[in-house]
C-alpha cells in the first residue's frame, strides 16, 4: 500500500527522492505526477540519483519502473550493488543490441536502437508502462533517442509524446540525459517541469568537486544555488547550501570560561556565547594549545565540544595535549569531547559546513574548534570564495549559540613582515594575537586582545611560555615595547632609571 507523501502547506503533494539533502534542497521533494529532466556529463551520478529515487518508491510500496537504453540489467544490478542496494521491485525494460534479438524465439520486449525507428521504441516504454501502471518511471538516457531521431523536431516530438501518455497516469518521471551534444541542448527545458543539474569537476590536487543545482522548478519554491555532493557507498550524499538566517534561535547570554584565571582576566572575564574568536600567530605560538583549553574546559563542564583538525594528525594531537597536562581521551569516550581529523584534499566546502552542523544538531556541541583556517582555506575550490563560506557557518553557528574558536597562522615567524593568508579579522567578534618577541638571547612568547565586540578586555601584552606544568600567563610586559610589531626595544633600564631620578627628585 502506498504511503502519503508530504505535503506544503496546502499546496501539491510531493514524492521524496530518497536523497535527504535533494529533499531538503527542493523543499521536502518533487511534486507529484510531473515530468524531470536530471542532466549532467557522464559519471557525475545521474543513474544513482535515479536507483535511489525508484528504490524510495519501492521502500513506500509504489509500482517502479526503469527504462535502460545505455546499460544492461547486468550492469545495472552490479552498480546497484556496489552501492549495497538490490534492484527487487524495480522492473527494468531493457531496450538494448544482443545476440537473443536477432533469434526468431527473441523476447518481445528487446529492441536493437540501431535497427528500429524511434516511433517504435517509444512504443515498446508505453507498452510495458501501461502493463506495470509505474508511479515512479525513470528513462535513461534521453542521448538514446536523441540519435534515433532525424531531427530535433522529431526528438522533441516522440519525448513530447511520452509525456503527455502519462499525464493522466500518476507517474512522476525522470528523464537521464547525458548532454553529449553539448550545453546548448536546451530542447526539453520547456516541456520539463523541473531540471536538476549535476556537475564534476577536477581539481588540481584531490578529489573532484561535485555539486548540483536545480535550476527549474514549476509552481513549487527550492534553494536555489549550488550545493556540494559525494557520490559514496549508500549513494549521493547532497550538502545543501548553508543559509545562516534560517537557523536562528534563543539562547541564554552567558561567559565562557577557559579555567585559567589570567586567560579570561586577559579577555574582560572570558568569551560570551555565540561569539566567534580568532587566534593568530606564527607556527608554534600556542594558538592550537589555547583552543584545546577552551575545549577542555567546555566538556569538563558537562557540555560538547567538537574539534576539526586539519594541519594535524589525531594522534600528534592528543599527545602533545597530554604533555601539557590536559588528558582529552576520557573526555572523548565519554562522549563530551569530538575530535575530528579533516582532509583538505578530500573535502568539499559544502562537506565541510554539513558536518558542522552535525556537530551541533545531533551531537549538541556548544563550542566549536576550527584548527586551522588555512587548511580549511586549502579545501576551497576558489579562495575568492572563503569569506562567504565562513560568515554564513559563522553566523550560523553564533545564531545557534554556539561559540567559536578559529586558528589562523600568519606567515613568518618573527619581524615586521609578518602577514595572513586571509584577513578573517573582520568577520569575528574576537582576536587574541599571539607573537615571538626576542629577549636578553632567548625567543620569547607574548599574547594580546586586539578586539573584542562584547564587553571590555585588558589592553596589556602579557607574556606567554608552555611548560610541563601546562600553561602560564606572566604579569604584563612592561620592559620592551615593539612586541606586537615584532621588533621589541628594551626600555626596562630606562624606565627604572627615569622612575629612580622622580623619586630622588621627589624626596630632595
Amino acid at each position: 500500500m502506498m504511503t502519503n507523501e508530504p505535503e506544503m502547506g496546502g499546496g501539491p503533494t510531493l514524492v521524496r527522492t530518497g536523497i535527504e539533502g535533494l529533499d531538503d534542497v527542493l523543499h521536502g521533494g518533487l511534486t507529484r505526477h510531473r515530468m524531470y529532466l536530471v542532466e549532467g556529463s557522464p559519471g557525475a551520478g545521474k543513474t544513482t540519483l535515479a536507483m535511489q529515487f525508484l528504490l524510495e518508491g519501492v521502500r513506500r510500496g509504489e509500482p517502479c519502473m526503469f527504462v535502460t537504453l545505455s546499460e544492461s540489467l547486468e550492469e545495472l544490478q552490479a552498480a546497484a550493488k556496489s552501492h549495497g542496494w538490490t534492484l527487487d521491485g524495480v522492473q527494468v525494460l531493457e531496450i538494448l543490441a544482443s545476440e537473443e534479438s536477432l533469434l526468431p524465439d527473441a523476447r518481445s520486449r528487446m529492441f536493437h536502437p540501431s535497427e528500429v525507428e524511434l516511433a517504435k521504441t517509444t512504443e515498446a516504454v508505453l507498452t510495458e508502462a501501461d502493463r506495470v501502471k509505474p508511479a515512479r518511471l525513470v528513462v535513461d538516457s534521453l542521448s538514446e533517442f536523441r540519435l534515433l531521431a532525424d531531427n530535433d523536431l522529431r526528438y522533441r516530438r516522440q519525448v513530447l509524446a511520452i509525456k503527455q501518455h502519462f499525464a493522466h497516469r500518476a507517474c512522476t518521471m525522470l528523464f537521464i540525459d547525458d548532454r553529449t551534444d553539448g550545453e546548448n541542448d536546451r530542447l526539453l527545458y520547456s516541456l520539463a517541469h523541473g531540471v536538476v543539474d549535476l556537475e564534476r569537476r577536477p581539481t588540481d590536487y584531490g578529489t573532484v568537486r561535485q555539486r548540483l543545482r536545480v535550476s527549474k522548478m514549476r509552481g513549487h519554491a527550492f534553494r536555489e544555488g549550488y550545493h556540494d555532493f559525494a557520490i559514496r557507498r549508500g549513494g549521493l550524499q547532497v550538502f545543501p547550501r548553508l543559509v545562516a538566517a534560517e537557523h536562528g534561535t534563543s539562547y541564554a547570554r552567558e561567559t565562557v570560561k577557559s579555567g585559567l584565571e589570567p586567560l579570561d582576566a586577559l579577555l574582560g572575564g572570558g568569551l560570551a556565547v555565540g561569539t566567534s574568536t580568532l587566534i593568530l600567530g606564527a607556527a608554534g605560538t600556542g594558538k592550537s594549545t589555547l583552543a584545546t583549553v577552551y575545549a577542555q574546559a567546555t566538556a569538563q563542564r558537562g557540555q560538547n565540544a567538537a574539534l576539526f583538525v586539519f594541519d594535524e594528525l589525531v594522534g600528534t594531537f592528543l599527545e602533545r595535549a597530554a604533555g601539557l597536562g590536559m588528558e582529552l581521551e576520557p573526555l572523548i569516550q565519554a562522549g563530551r569531547l569530538s575530535l575530528r581529523q579533516v582532509d583538505p584534499a578530500e573535502l568539499s566546502p559544502g562537506e565541510f559546513s554539513h558536518i558542522v552542523r552535525q556537530a551541533v544538531d545531533r551531537d549538541k556541541a556548544r563550542l566549536v574548534v576550527i584548527d586551522s583556517l588555512t587548511g580549511y582555506m586549502n579545501a576551497m575550490p576558489s579562495e575568492r570564495f572563503l569569506a562567504l563560506h565562513l560568515h554564513e557557518i559563522l553566523s550560523y553557528l553564533g545564531q545557534q549559540g554556539v561559540t567559536t574558536l578559529l586558528i589562523l597562522a600568519q606567515h613568518g615567524v618573527v619581524g615586521t613582515s609578518m602577514q595572513l593568508p586571509l584577513d578573517a579579522t573582520y568577520l569575528t567578534d574576537t582576536v587574541v594575537l599571539l607573537r615571538y618577541f626576542e629577549a636578553f638571547g632567548g625567543l620569547r612568547q607574548a599574547i594580546s586582545v586586539i578586539k573584542k565586540r562584547t564587553g571590555w578586555h585588558e589592553r596589556t601584552i602579557r607574556e606567554l611560555h608552555f611548560d610541563n606544568g601546562g600553561i602560564h600567563i606572566g604579569d604584563p610586559i612592561v620592559e620592551f615595547q615593539g612586541v606586537l610589531a615584532g621588533s621589541p626595544e628594551y626600555v626596562g633600564g630606562l624606565r627604572n632609571r627615569k622612575e629612580g631620578g622622580d623619586e630622588r627628585r621627589a624626596g630632595g
